[in-house]
């Protein structure tokens, strides 16, 4: 409801005129649905929540987590697992979240493990780890071209490529919350008082007892059979890889690295689960499962992720009346030239996660400071890569802690938390992140 009030009200504002305004709504959701970009994740989400309705009714996610179950025994063991998924799954976040988390979130219910731990854990593995990638991953492409685009009038002396790359060093929020993730699975104590209750038991408890009540008898029942999620996953994982390639190499790439970088990463996802969709349909249909069964768990599957595609859609719409409103030129005006060159990183990086709180995206937080971060720099004297770490950690923080992020909402509908009350817990880890990376842009721009 809060989405959909900011949106009315920015449209009402930019056209002065209450049915224009309400048209204009309309008219900022269709153009959102109209963008190609945004279509293919839509599809990709549906599809794979279809895929994970699937895996549920032929008995491969309570399989695989009896199978997983006998060799975790422990908090620390599950939160282990996460990260040793990380190689597999690093190409793009939502394809990471969507590919672990069903398996990870049995596991958690099953060891009554707190699911919103298990969720950060989730988040920060992949936010904090992908920004600090420099091949092979869905952003690289976006982010070495909005640093060209930056520098491009400058005489530099760098390539855009080796500016992203010195850049990595500084992403002091991204570097700081994965040594906090690190800490927290690997030194923190997983035992738990048996006499509090966890978070996730007291939001089950408040939901009606008739919601779905059919759907989890039927699930609880099904036969464990854990090679009914082993093959599809594995299939999606091997076909995204040989996709990306195929795709970067039909783009001029050379190496496989060079192919990762520019290859569509999120066309190629949404290539891989359909085919994927359609192989596991006929290997279940090989292993005796009922066609009607998997149809009906297919659709109850995609339509589990119909909450986060409305909410990335509202979102979406609502950042076109952000931009028309003129809310970038205004962040410009206001800054203007006036800060001092020691000041200017930091600076940067707490307005841009102001900024990226709101917006909750990582993408647009970049667009928005990068021309503004590198243009400060230069008339301020400060060091560009130092400010272009900044930019690029502001975005991770807007992407990890805004409740209104694609990954927040990802992860709070597969491991079915409330997305409003899932952020605030994650927004305490960001701000200490947030924290201690204001206190090293500061010390280092004394330095550089």
């Amino acid at each position: 409801p809060g989405l959909v009030v900011g949106l009315v009200v920015g449209s009402l504002i930019f056209t002065s005129s209450l049915l224009d305004g309400t048209i204009q709504s309309v008219s900022y959701m269709v153009t959102t649905l109209s963008d190609e970009t945004n279509i293919k994740i839509i599809g990709f989400l549906y599809l794979f929540g279809g895929l994970v309705g699937m895996m549920n009714i032929s008995g491969g996610i309570k399989g695989f987590s009896e199978w997983v179950g006998t060799k975790i025994k422990n908090e620390r063991g599950l939160l282990g697992l996460i990260w040793l998924t990380l190689p597999f799954t690093f190409m793009m976040p939502m394809f990471r979240i969507m590919m672990i988390g069903p398996g990870v979130k049995s596991l958690a219910k099953k060891m009554n493990v707190s699911k919103q731990k298990v969720g950060l854990t989730m988040d920060i593995s992949t936010e904090s780890v992908i920004v600090l990638l420099p091949v092979a991953t869905a952003f690289v492409g976006f982010m070495v071209s909005l640093v060209e685009g930056s520098i491009r009038d400058l005489d530099f002396g760098m390539s855009p490529y080796e500016v992203f790359l010195l850049s990595i060093l500084f992403n002091f929020f991204a570097i700081t919350t994965l040594v906090i993730g690190l800490i927290q699975t690997f030194w923190n104590r997983s035992e738990r008082d048996p006499n509090v209750k966890g978070v996730q038991e007291q939001l089950e408890e408040e939901e009606h007892e008739f919601h779905r009540i059919g759907i989890k008898k039927e699930l609880s029942m099904v036969k464990a059979q854990p090679w009914n999620l082993i093959v599809p996953v594995f299939l999606l994982l091997g076909l995204s890889l040989f996709l990306l390639w195929q795709d970067g190499k039909s783009k001029g790439a050379k190496t496989v690295f060079d192919a990762f970088s520019i290859a569509d990463a999120t066309f190629v996802m949404l290539l891989a689960v359909f085919i994927t969709l359609i192989l596991s349909f006929i290997f279940y249909i090989i292993r005796r499962q009922h066609l009607s069964e998997l149809l009906y768990h297919f659709y109850d599957g995609g339509n589990q992720m119909m909450e986060a595609i409305s909410l990335l859609v509202l979102i979406w719409s609502l950042t076109l009346s952000a931009e028309d409103l003129g809310f970038s030129s205004f962040i410009s005006s206001t800054l203007g030239a006036f800060l001092p060159a020691w000041l200017t990183p930091a600076t940067i990086f707490l307005l841009g996660s102001v900024v990226g709180y709101f917006i909750g995206s990582s993408w647009g937080t970049w667009g928005l400071f990068m021309p503004l971060g590198v243009s400060l720099a230069v008339s301020t004297g400060a060091s560009i890569p130092l400010t272009v770490g900044a930019v690029f950690a502001s975005g991770a923080f807007g992407a990890l802690a805004s409740p209104l992020g694609d990954t927040t909402i990802t992860t709070a509908s597969i491991m079915d938390l409330p997305f409003v009350e899932y952020a605030p817990y994650k927004l305490k880890v960001s701000v200490i992140g947030g924290v201690i990376s204001i206190f090293f842009y500061l010390a280092l721009a004394i330095f550089i």
